[in-house]
């Protein structure tokens, strides 16, 4: 099984959050997902999540507790999913690795298709952003 990490990184308002959308030429090629990453030996999931986040959007982050924890079998691999809350500490969002990135609204989740792994952390992020819940 293969430990990933995301995060959960909310706009000023806590009203919308961030997604971006894979390059075309890997895996799950221009589905949206969490920025994040694959969990490196000797490496804590949340170091990984601040090295992955300065890779991808040339950010630091500030990552907090755990938003869910999500098992997914692909049909190559198993990846086991840990989504932290997060905000970002320094640096202004630069796209380097992905496709696009874009800032929603939870009732804009189904305008986007997401990498199978996400689904599950979707329906969460939709109860909780209109049910009041946060961090």
């Amino acid at each position: 099984m293969v430990e990933v990490v995301a995060a959960l990184i909310r706009d000023e308002n806590h009203e919308k959050f961030l997604i971006c959308q894979r390059p075309a030429h890997k895996s799950c090629g221009l589905l949206w997902e969490f920025v994040g990453g694959k969990v490196e030996p000797g490496e804590t999931k949340e170091a990984a999540l601040i090295r992955e986040c300065r890779e991808e959007l040339a950010v630091t982050l500030s990552v907090g507790e755990v938003f869910t924890e999500v098992v997914h079998e692909y049909p190559d691999i198993t990846v086991h999913l840990t989504l932290f809350h997060a905000a970002i500490a320094e640096g202004v969002l630069q796209i380097l690795e992905h496709n696009d990135i874009r800032w929603i609204a939870p009732g804009e989740i189904p305008q986007y298709p997401f990498c199978p792994a996400d689904e599950e952390i979707l329906e969460k992020i939709a109860r909780e952003f209109t049910g009041g819940g946060g961090r």
